[in-house]
């Protein structure tokens, strides 16, 4: 007697329907909610190390202003404010033109908040850096230029660290409290200090007509720039301070306020 493999079959039934059923079948849309998901994770996990890749350069970058300017201080002392531009000045500007990037931030939903006070932040320092101290080569060797890159430095090598910390979801108190505290003398300093390079740039810009349009000319249109240098001081700067630092102040009440910590009765 011969036994017939092929038409074997075992007890537990052999290839039942169950052993042939496609899973996929059974949950329809599964593959394609996995695979949305997985891409999800991937785009919100390249977005957070672009962030942290971004801040971290600029905390690099103005930590680097900052070691230049001191070192320089040290061996030389006060002779060494005077060509502050001409050391730091490259680096400066190139790390102003990457501060635009937080204004888009807001814009492609990698950040929350309004585009409205960084472009504001970022704006206004672009003008005092490129529009008033290197165009002028004069401006470039006062003393306030020095005391001027001072203080952004200092406001930044806190601000990015505190974001980066941030990302990772870490409170560090040091940190946090620095990040909501320092800009309240610094803010005022820094302000101080751009008024002074437009009042002081006034007189140049007088003389030399740089970025001055007279009438008659193809365009029909006349612009005289150290009286929208005088403007810029009385209607923008200082309210431009007042609204910064109150946005600053809410978020300093909101960050630092005590916590309060309800007991329940036993």
């Amino acid at each position: 007697m011969q036994i017939n493999f092929d038409l074997w079959k075992s007890e537990d039934g052999g290839d039942s329907d169950e052993d042939k059923r496609d899973v996929m079948k059974d949950y329809p849309g599964m593959y394609d909610q996995l695979q949305k998901e997985e891409m999800g994770y991937r785009k919100e996990d390249l977005k957070k190390v672009y962030l942290i890749l971004y801040n971290l350069f600029q905390f690099v970058g103005y930590m680097y202003i900052m070691t230049v300017m001191t070192v320089r201080y040290v061996k030389l002392d006060y002779e060494s404010v005077h060509d502050t531009y001409e050391h730091v000045g490259p680096a400066m500007k190139f790390l102003q033109l990457m501060m635009y990037l937080e204004v888009m931030h807001p814009l492609f939903g990698y950040t929350r908040g309004s585009a409205l006070v960084p472009f504001l932040q970022v704006s206004g320092r672009s003008f005092v850096l490129f529009a008033m101290i290197e165009a002028e080569p004069r401006m470039q060797a006062k003393p306030v230029v020095f005391y001027l890159f001072l203080v952004w430095s200092m406001i930044e090598i806190v601000r990015y660290p505190y974001y980066i910390s941030q990302l990772y979801k870490k409170e560090i108190g040091l940190l946090t409290w620095l990040r909501y505290t320092i800009w309240i003398p610094l803010y005022p300093i820094g302000i101080v200090c751009e008024s002074t390079v437009i009042l002081r740039n006034i007189p140049y810009f007088e003389e030399t007509g740089k970025f001055t349009t007279s009438l008659p000319n193809e365009w029909n249109f006349a612009f005289h720039m150290p009286t929208f240098m005088r403007i810029y001081l009385l209607f923008l700067t200082f309210p431009g301070l007042y609204l910064v630092m109150g946005h600053m102040y809410k978020l300093r009440i909101k960050k630092l306020k005590p916590k309060v910590v309800i007991k329940k009765s036993q």
